[in-house]
């Protein structure tokens, strides 16, 4: 069954992208949620028999953007579970530090694009009458900031490159809601971000040396 995992995923990932109607909502989220529970399942196929406190804690990070997924109709709620999510996925990364010099420069570009977007981001929510939604937006623009930095901290190239897709799907998708309409964005948002949870889970085989 392991080796047909990443072949369902890819199915249900289509499915959902590019043949599910919108409504019913209730239908759209079961299939939105379905290759998520796959990578999760994904997750645990390479587990060992007793896991890491990085594979636990990456675990508990896929979950929690699981629970995200099913709940983003309610967006701060959504919100929410994505930031816990990308704090288990930050801590997971910590536990597998690798430190480099040229890896932490690289705080600097991620900085610096986390200014632009959340500039853009504040100020379109601010014209639109959006105020109250500024801190938690904010909020979670700095907990992917920080989980891309931590994953690139790591040396693994699936965290990493997971990571970027990551940020990429939800730099598409905040600018799509918040600052102006992007041309295939639904199509973007979802290749991208099904992709990235797929590195993430991945990354487990890079994993074996972190305690």
């Amino acid at each position: 069954m392991k080796r047909y995992l990443p072949i369902l995923i890819l199915f249900f990932g289509i499915l959902y992208i590019f043949f599910i109607p919108s409504e019913p909502v209730s239908i759209k989220i079961l299939f939105k949620i379905i290759p998520m529970v796959l990578i999760i399942s994904f997750a645990f196929s390479q587990l060992p028999y007793q896991s890491t406190k990085y594979r636990t804690l990456i675990l508990l990070g896929l979950i929690f953007c699981m629970i995200g997924d099913g709940t983003l109709i309610w967006f701060v709620v959504g919100l929410s579970a994505f930031l816990i999510g990308h704090l288990f996925y930050a801590a997971g990364f910590i536990s597998g530090w690798k430190f480099s010099i040229y890896r932490l420069l690289s705080i600097i570009p991620i900085a610096i694009y986390a200014f632009f977007l959340c500039s853009n981001l504040v100020s379109s929510l601010n014209e639109s009458g959006q105020e109250n939604l500024v801190i938690p937006v904010i909020a979670y623009s700095v907990a992917i900031s920080m989980m891309v930095f931590t994953a690139i901290m790591t040396g693994n190239k699936w965290a990493i490159l997971g990571s970027l897709l990551f940020i990429i799907s939800d730099s598409i998708l905040s600018w799509d809601l918040f600052v102006e309409s992007v041309k295939y964005g639904h199509e973007l948002i979802m290749i991208t971000y099904y992709s990235a949870q797929f590195l993430i889970a991945k990354s487990f085989l890079n994993s074996k040396r972190v305690a």
